[in-house]
């Protein structure tokens, strides 16, 4: 939630109310009196006393206050309206203040920022993109495809698959990974970079998306789509056809590029293509050759460490005029999924290591710390209490704790342990390689000495700055002063830190909105997870809508002790 700064000025989503026995009353002295007591959205934030005429309108309505003193003799800060965004309960009303709260900018772009983006319709153009750039190549015969959500049309990825035979007459696989060329157009320094810096991320909530960058770059000119020319930033790698691994002494290959996508395909699509035995059309049978790599590069990674966690995950079905939830559940990941990950993670890895090479102190990587022992306690005591081992002492002894995890009769319980055992671990961050000894750097979920973000520039700042760095690694351009200062580059990944947190809570906070928003005009039973106990009732996760809340015993005495419960240990019937 927004913080409360009582030292200045700060505004926080409030729903305005007196007394709940007596409304109607407290309306009307409080229209008398023109005072107000506002209750912060935080609930750990103090009731806010204001004066204001409109005590009667404002009683039912989602508020802004600003607070101005704390006088010493009054148990609560005293402040004033500012403004109303809507009924409580309404939708857009809760929304403004989840963006609120999480400190998300949904402002539009001001006229400066529009007037960086070029002007539409944009088109490649061979003579400027080409013949101008002799450093980019020219990939518009190679067979290329995105695999995306539905409905996906900032689309920052794509790939590709093809035979090439070496020198020696060895024949390899070269996988291609091709993202959006971002950095071509949003120079340092302009408006748009400023302002994309700042908003650091996009932000994606149930209803809408909030977009670090203007909408003609991020859905026409730099979207990927299928059937037209768009520039890339493109990395090859050569994979041993027999091992489906990348084949040793071959390093990945970054190039600039343009590339005409063949395809844009959904999961479910791909998935659908590569299903199909009967089909041999060409692209389906890249995207098989691309997904046995995928599989083999996943079973490595597991094989040195890496965690396959779990997070709850729910997809909804929207009315298309009122934006009302019409459906919800558990989001479904396809092996489609899971190959377009792991060739994700694959040209992550290889950027970090071509950066971190050129700018050894101003590289700037993504690392997930390893998690000291005492913050698996969790973890570990749902697990005691279910009769289970688990061995937190590396990341490939948790791997193989949560693996053999397992119960024959209840499909759902490792998945449970592993939410358990994400919500252990602190999360991973941005930071400047400089600041960092080798062994701080490391990614412990994903079990790598080294990891960046570089395959989504439209929606994430700190993939610009990793495109601008290889650029200058690759002599490309000469590099901006502002990747030579480490003090400057701090700054800018403590800033996409804070947006990203920011980002992540309004995603979370809009699917519980909408959860609820579904759940007000109707009941449903579903079976419902144990995960904790408490000396007053239980908390309780429901996998189906990715729900976790609190059911309150009824009967004074009838709670347990208050011990730590096991996770998953009951399948209880909640209602939704």
């Amino acid at each position: 939630a927004a913080m409360l700064d009582l030292g200045t000025a700060g505004t926080a989503a409030l729903s305005a109310a007196n007394a709940a026995s007596a409304a109607a009353t407290a309306i009307t002295a409080a229209s008398r009196a023109s005072h107000l007591l506002a209750v912060p959205v935080d609930r750990r934030l103090p009731k806010i006393r204001i004066a204001t005429r409109q005590a009667a309108a404002l009683a039912d309505q989602r508020i802004v206050v600003v607070i101005d003193s704390w006088p010493a003799d009054s148990p609560f800060p005293e402040g004033h309206y500012v403004r109303s965004l809507g009924k409580l309960g309404d939708a857009d009303a809760e929304t403004a203040a989840v963006l609120l709260e999480a400190d998300v900018d949904d402002r539009p772009f001001a006229p400066a920022v529009h007037a960086c983006v070029p002007p539409l319709p944009w088109s490649f153009q061979e003579r400027e993109h080409l013949t101008l750039q002799p450093h980019r190549e020219d990939l518009r015969a190679l067979r290329v495809c995105s695999v995306d959500p539905p409905g996906c049309r900032d689309i920052d990825d794509a790939l590709s698959c093809r035979e090439v035979v070496a020198a020696d007459g060895t024949q390899y696989l070269e996988l291609g990974v091709h993202i959006a060329d971002v950095s071509s157009f949003l120079l340092p320094g302009t408006a748009m970079d400023l302002e994309a810096c700042r908003r650091g991320t996009t932000t994606y909530l149930v209803q809408r998306r909030l977009d670090m960058l203007p909408k003609p770059l991020t859905e026409d000119i730099c979207s990927l789509r299928g059937g037209v020319e768009r520039l890339t930033f493109s990395v090859f790698f050569r994979f041993d056809r027999d091992t489906g691994l990348p084949a040793p002494g071959h390093a990945p290959r970054f190039t600039k590029a343009v590339i005409k996508s063949s395809a844009a395909l959904t999961y479910a699509e791909a998935q659908a293509l590569m299903d199909d035995a009967a089909d041999t059309a060409p692209l389906t049978l890249d995207l098989r050759a691309i997904n046995r790599c995928a599989r083999a590069l996943r079973r490595r990674r597991i094989e040195a460490g890496a965690l396959t966690l779990a997070s709850p995950e729910v997809r909804f079905e929207l009315d298309k005029e009122t934006s009302d939830p019409l459906d919800v559940g558990m989001y479904v990941t396809r092996e489609a999924n899971h190959m377009v990950e792991e060739m994700m993670l694959l040209a992550n890895v290889a950027s970090a290591e071509a950066i971190l090479r050129a700018f050894p102190s101003h590289a700037l990587l993504r690392r997930h710390p390893t998690p000291a022992p005492r913050m698996f306690d969790p973890l570990l005591k749902a697990c005691n209490a279910c009769g289970i081992d688990i061995d937190v002492s590396s990341s490939r002894a948790l791997a193989d704790s949560l693996d053999a995890a397992v119960r024959p009769a209840d499909p759902y319980f490792n998945t449970l342990l592993r939410i358990v055992a994400t919500r252990c671990m602190s999360q991973a961050v941005y930071c400047v390689s400089g600041a960092h000894a080798a062994p701080e750097r490391v990614h412990y979920g994903l079990a790598a000495p080294l990891y960046t973000h570089f395959t989504s520039p439209i929606r994430r700042y700190a993939d610009v700055v990793v495109h601008r760095l290889l650029n200058a690694a690759l002599g490309l351009e000469k590099p901006h002063a502002s990747l030579q200062d480490s003090d400057a580059l701090k700054a800018v990944s403590d800033n996409i830190n804070v947006r990203h947190r920011n980002s992540q809570m309004a995603a979370r906070a809009s699917v519980e909105l909408h959860t609820h928003i579904f759940f007000r005009k109707r009941a449903a039973e579903a079976d419902a997870r144990v995960i904790r106990v408490r000396a007053n009732g239980i908390i309780v996760f429901v996998p189906k809508f990715g729900i976790e809340a609190p059911v309150l015993f009824e009967e004074e005495g009838a709670a347990a002790d208050g011990a730590e419960g096991a996770a998953g240990a009951e399948g209880a019937k909640g209602a939704g």
